[in-house]
């Protein structure tokens, strides 16, 4: 699962280089499976520039690495610190003010949700991400906030609507049009390398579950930028996306692509891709931020494809 590090990382490019040397020096350590000099890392940092976004950032990480540890206990007290701290700092400051803040933000959010469904208090896990998702709502990190809540919650429910205003392709229908047939979403992005490799895997699907009723819809969304990260105006980088579209995937080219961003917002789509896919009830029975293989997918789609209904 990969997660839409593109924007995170323009922004890491214009930071001094104390903070990106401590978060990259912490990761490096992690990687190496070195936690107590990670964590030696950022207790020397915090003692020399306090309490800074940048600590949390750091601190973040060691969450996110105790948890693919399974050191459940440690990844819980990082995230917790990284909570206790950060909402202290939004007492004199807006999140999304900060580059770093809303990182380490989501992070620990999210660690700390993983470690409750993980020993099995999944109710209380979202019970607990409802409650940041109300707290956070007009903030960036709303939607990884939402993926969370989707990733424990969203399977076997009714899928979101699509707002589908504003599309490229084919004119989008409604879930209520679609209804009787079974639905792929597949959630992409203009700069997203991931989602090109993505394309083959549909087109093969599509070739081979369309005559049997498969649907497949792309939703996408303006981040406010094209090529090399140039700011663009909403018109122009709608230009672009649809330039992107006829050029890599072609193979595609009757796919509607619904352009929303509070789709996105609403579908947690914070990684791209991000797959959904729906009965043809319109139920969802698959949520999978992040790429998959034809073999991983293709028997997903069997069994909601089965047989249309008499």
């Amino acid at each position: 699962m990969k997660a839409n590090f593109l924007p995170l990382l323009c922004l890491f490019l214009l930071e001094p280089a104390s903070a990106q040397n401590i978060v990259r020096e912490v990761r490096t350590a992690i990687a190496r499976d070195d936690f107590a000099g990670a964590e030696g890392l950022v207790r020397k940092y915090r003692a020399e520039k306090g309490d800074t976004p940048e600590a949390l950032a750091a601190l973040s990480w060691l969450g996110r690495g105790a948890l693919e540890a399974k050191k459940t206990g440690e990844a819980e007290v990082h995230a917790a610190e990284v909570l206790r701290v950060g909402e202290s700092l939004l007492k004199s400051r807006a999140l999304d003010a900060d580059r770093y803040l809303p990182v380490a933000l989501g992070a620990a959010i999210e660690v700390q949700a993983r470690v409750m469904a993980a020993r099995g208090a999944r109710s209380g896990a979202v019970e607990f991400l409802n409650r940041a998702l109300a707290k956070y709502r007009g903030t960036s990190i709303r939607t990884r906030i939402q993926k969370n809540i989707h990733l424990l919650s969203l399977e076997g429910t009714a899928a979101p609507p699509l707002e589908t205003a504003v599309w490229l392709g084919p004119k989008p229908e409604s879930f209520d049009q679609l209804k009787g047939r079974p639905v792929l979403l597949f959630f992409w992005a203009h700069w997203c390398g991931d989602c090109k490799g993505q394309a083959p895997v549909l087109a093969r699907l599509i070739k081979e579950y369309g005559p049997r009723g498969l649907a497949l819809v792309g939703p996408t969304q303006r981040y406010g930028y094209v090529a090399r990260g140039t700011e663009a105006t909403p018109e122009a980088e709608l230009n672009y996306i649809d330039d992107v579209r006829r050029r890599f995937y072609a193979e595609l080219a009757e796919m509607p692509v619904p352009v929303s961003e509070e789709t996105f917002r609403n579908y947690g789509a914070s990684t791209t891709p991000t797959l959904v896919l729906l009965d043809r009830p319109g139920i969802v029975r698959l949520y999978h931020p992040g790429e998959m293989s034809y073999e991983e997918l293709a028997p997903k789609v069997e069994a909601v494809v089965g047989k249309p209904p008499s």
